[in-house]
């Protein structure tokens, strides 16, 4: 009857032990579900904030230099929007470097 008794508190210890890693591990896997949703946000804010800054640059640059100082209607248009076109997308391509500090910071914020 003691070993029984011993069983059964051992198994109740186990099924605790269970239930307490569930837990973590559900919290882990919100956490990362979470972040991949703040980081694919930050990461679209960035290339968005981009590209308006360079269809604002370009109209404004179109209306004041172009004629004056190329004389071209053409060629302003075209270096301007290439360079952003360029930081667009090397600003893409250097989106996986924002992941780590993100992670590093929000995991700080969520396991303390």
């Amino acid at each position: 009857m003691e070993e029984i008794k011993r069983d059964l508190t051992e198994a109740e210890a186990d099924v605790r032990s269970y239930l307490e890693n569930s837990e973590e591990y559900a919290k882990l896997k919100i956490f990362k579900v979470l972040m991949e949703l703040v980081t694919v946000f930050a990461q679209t804010l960035l290339i968005g904030a981009l590209a308006l800054l360079a269809l604002v640059l370009l109209s404004w640059a179109a209306s004041n230099a172009l004629n004056t100082v190329m004389e071209s209607t053409y060629l302003g248009y075209l270096v301007v929007g290439m360079a952003y076109i360029l930081i667009a997308f090397i600003s893409y391509y250097l989106r996986d470097k924002l992941n780590g500090p993100l992670l590093r910071t929000f995991s700080k914020h969520f396991f303390d």
